[in-house]
C-alpha cells in the first residue's frame, strides 16, 4: 500500500482543498491529512473559525481522505512519515523547497494549487461584502 500525507488547516473549506486532497489521493492508495491543531494555529498566528475537532469532522467526510491527525509542532513532519510509513508526502506549491528536509524520508511532491481561491481570499471578500452593507 502507498501511503500519502498533507498537512493544512482546512478552514472554510472549498474547491481548492477538494483539489489539493483529489490529487494527493490520486498518488497512492491511502491518504492521511495532518489538520493544525487549534493550539498550534494559535502558535502561527492564525485563528480559524473552527475548531479543530470540526474541521477534523468534515475532513472525514471527503472520500479522499483516509485519516485525519493532529498537527501540534512544525517539527513533527519526519516523525510523522517514519512513524505512518509514509511514501508521498504531499503540499502546495506555495511551500516548494520548504520540505525539502523530508526527501529523506520520502517522495516529496508540491502540487499547484487551484487559481483564484484561497481562505484568505474568502475571508477577504467576505469582509469587502460586510462593508458595502
Amino acid at each position: 500500500m502507498k501511503k500519502v500525507i498533507t498537512y493544512g488547516t482546512y478552514d472554510l473549506l472549498h474547491v481548492g482543498h477538494i483539489n489539493l486532497l483529489r490529487r494527493a489521493k490520486e498518488l497512492g492508495d491511502y491518504l492521511l491529512v495532518v489538520l493544525s491543531s487549534d493550539e498550534f494555529n494559535e502558535l502561527k498566528g492564525k485563528k480559524a473559525y473552527y475548531s479543530y475537532e470540526d474541521r477534523k469532522q468534515i475532513l472525514e467526510a471527503i472520500k479522499y481522505v483516509d485519516e485525519v491527525i493532529p498537527e501540534y509542532t512544525w517539527e513533527q513532519k519526519i516523525s510523522d512519515v517514519q512513524d505512518n510509513n509514509i511514501d508521498v508526502f504531499v503540499m502546495g506549491h506555495d511551500w516548494e523547497g520548504k520540505f525539502d528536509f523530508l526527501k529523506d524520508y520520502c517522495e516529496v511532491v508540491y502540487l499547484p494549487r487551484t487559481e483564484g481561491i484561497s481562505t484568505t481570499k474568502i475571508k477577504g471578500d467576505l469582509m469587502a461584502k460586510n462593508k458595502e452593507q
